[in-house]
């Protein structure tokens, strides 16, 4: 290679300069657009947790709107005079209880009627055991608490009487 093709030490050092002054440059700008970019997700997470509180907050302000009439029904059976007729005062309370419960139902809040059917620990709780040889073990007898959940997720299990009709060890151990 003739010497004159080749770079100069003197010409070498202003292009290694040019290319370091353009990297710190380059570096520079990914660092704004960096912050910039953080600055705007901080942001985004900000706004989602205003909406998500706003959300929350109007659904229950709209939940309580649609109770407050069973409220209103329960206050007018206590101020009639329906007080001293105890069968209009419990068919005013049981109307009542009729409104609460469809308002459960259109917020998909069940609850339903447990005597019959198979124990389920999941969404049952057994308090006691009792003895029917009419229907099957591990069966409800009686249902001393309403349970209520929303899909699969239990609000509250059952408080039950579950139907036990294996023998018990006491009376296993006395033959």
């Amino acid at each position: 290679m003739p010497q004159s093709e080749k770079p100069s030490a003197e010409t070498e050092v202003p292009v290694l300069a040019q290319d370091a002054e353009a990297l710190f440059k380059d570096l520079a700008a990914q660092k704004d657009l960096y912050l910039r970019l953080a600055a705007d997700f901080e942001n985004f997470k900000r706004r989602s947790r205003q909406e998500s509180e706003s959300r929350a907050s109007a659904q229950k302000e709209a939940f309580i709107a649609e109770l407050l009439p069973v409220i209103d029904s329960f206050e007018r059976a206590l101020t009639s005079g329906a007080v001293r007729d105890s069968a209009q005062f419990y068919q005013g309370v049981e109307i009542t209880l009729k409104q609460l419960q469809q308002l459960l139902r259109q917020h998909g809040i069940e609850s339903g009627e447990l005597v019959g059917l198979p124990f389920d620990p999941h969404r049952h709780e057994a308090l006691s055991q009792g003895h029917d040889l009419t229907r099957p073990d591990q069966t409800i007898l009686k249902v001393l608490r309403r349970g209520y959940w929303h899909g699969d997720k239990v609000i509250r299990p059952a408080n039950v009487v579950v139907n036990d009709l294996t023998p018990s060890t006491k009376a296993h151990d006395a033959r």
